[in-house]
């Protein structure tokens, strides 16, 4: 891989980036990589210059406050996953969480109590028979005091404890005690979330009213191994606490709803494929919208770099025809929306082996076949869903092209943009749509991903209204 070192970069700037970087969950040069690898790559030609997105590194949108007024209960048991509770309370409070930590002994050999309460700007408790903590019951206090717990990480020995009624620290005697909701993030080795043992104590949580988010499958921190067990990222922690602390109304309850995301790969051989363009950043989004407003989501993604939205069933999918096949078994829905970036063409014979450049010799030829359209055999299925919304994404001619979609694929109305260069809307965080439908053409303004997912789940309440 090549480095690239830049020197005498102004304040600001570094500044810019790492805010940007912390608003994205990565690190400076995680999101330094982003940024460079969105760059246009055609080379420069005299007659025919490219035309590349202007890259910002100024904030973009300022976190909302979805918990402020909430006091979370954050329990901190012993695995080395908890250094990303730090990241977790920065994350909750920069919401408007109020973060009151609480660290078993274990916790404190991973990280410090100091480290913790600094980030928390609260007391850290840990002594089930602290003097001053305890003098006024202060165990109970915790427990009833917030407005949910979130154990993150879990560890195998603290669910086994919660599990059995046991409690014999602060931290189990605080879960025992309290009549507040539950939210854990187990993490421990694959082979010890697979146990038996950890099998039934989860299961025994779940009948309990526990909440679990996690274990994700990757690499584990010891060598070689890797699988079902890490803690899921401390962003994905705060989407599902903001989803359990939302008592906003469900006009969406008891609705089921499908949604595709990302591109899809299509096989040319086993390390090529095609493919188009997507970050899957609007798909997911609308996905997690619905669900905030009450459906019972279904989202079927193709490959993707970013988190599963939180109160969402995640299909993963390659190819258009997986997708296709994922959709119709997801059926009957009331609503399905349409925002993948599925390959219009696959290779008619993907090989099997990897195919090899012969010296003398030109590309070898591909064969295309047109894939199935997705939008169009659910808009005219037995079982169509009551409402049916398709994406199109344009260069140029964008609402007429919209119009000719909308009547073709048998959608009720198609969220239109513009996704040339210029825009910046392929991979960024913006976007700008225009609803085409029977009656006429909405024309909306430029908005952050996140805010057209909510003004289109509304929308599409209101349509079910009607």
């Amino acid at each position: 891989m090549a480095t690239l070192t830049i020197r005498n970069l102004d304040e600001s700037a570094k500044q810019a980036l790492r805010e940007r970087a912390a608003r994205n969950g990565r690190s400076m040069e995680e999101e330094m990589r982003f940024i460079l690898a969105g760059l246009d790559t055609v080379a420069d030609t005299a007659a025919s210059p490219p035309v590349a997105a202007p890259v910002s590194l100024a904030p973009s949108e300022p976190v909302q406050q979805t918990l402020a007024g909430k006091r979370i209960l954050l329990i901190i048991s012993g695995g080395i996953a908890a250094y990303k509770s730090l990241d977790l309370i920065r994350r909750l409070r920069e919401r408007g969480a109020e973060v009151r930590p609480l660290m078993t002994a274990a916790a404190q050999e991973f990280i410090t109590p100091l480290a913790v309460g600094a980030l928390a700007a609260d007391h850290v408790y840990t002594d089930l028979f602290s003097r001053e903590d305890e003098q006024d019951v202060g165990h109970i206090r915790l427990a009833r005091d917030c407005g949910l717990i979130c154990v993150a990480p879990a560890t195998a020995d603290l669910m086994a404890r919660m599990a059995n009624g046991l409690a014999n620290d602060l931290a189990s005697t605080v879960l025992l005690a309290t009549n507040q909701s539950v939210l854990i993030a187990p993490a421990m080795n694959p082979a010890m979330w697979a146990h038996k043992a950890t099998r039934r104590n989860v299961e025994m949580l779940r009948k309990d009213g526990i909440r679990f988010i996690g274990p994700m499958a990757g690499e584990m921190a010891e060598s070689n191994e890797a699988g079902e067990g890490r803690m899921a990222e401390p962003l994905q922690i705060v989407a599902s606490i903001e989803a359990l602390l939302d008592n906003s109304p469900k006009p969406l309850a008891g609705k089921r709803a499908i949604v595709t995301s990302g591109p899809t790969h299509e096989p040319i051989d086993p390390v090529r494929y095609i493919a188009n363009r997507s970050s899957g950043k609007q798909g997911h989004a609308i996905a997690a919208s619905l669900a905030r407003l009450g459906a019972e989501v279904t989202l079927v993604s193709g490959p993707v770099t970013i988190p599963d939205p939180a109160g969402v069933n995640v299909i993963r999918v390659e190819s258009a025809a997986n997708m296709l096949e994922a959709v119709t078994s997801a059926l009957p829905a009331d609503i399905a929306v349409f925002v993948a970036a599925v390959a219009d063409w696959r290779v008619a014979a993907a090989s099997g082996e990897k195919i090899k450049k012969k010296p003398g010799e030109g590309p070898a030829p591909l064969e295309l076949t047109e894939n199935p359209d997705i939008l169009k055999t659910i808009g005219h299925h037995a079982e169509r869903p009551h409402l049916v919304v398709g994406f199109a994404a344009e260069t140029a001619d964008v609402v007429s092209n919209a119009q000719a979609k909308l009547v073709r694929k048998g959608a009720d109305f198609i969220v239109a943009n513009d996704v040339s260069p210029a825009t910046g809307i392929m991979g960024g965080d913006r976007n700008r749509v225009r609803i085409v439908s029977k009656e006429g053409v909405e024309d909306w303004p430029d908005l952050s991903k996140a805010e057209v997912a909510d003004r289109l789940a509304q929308r599409i309440a209101q349509q079910l209204k009607q």
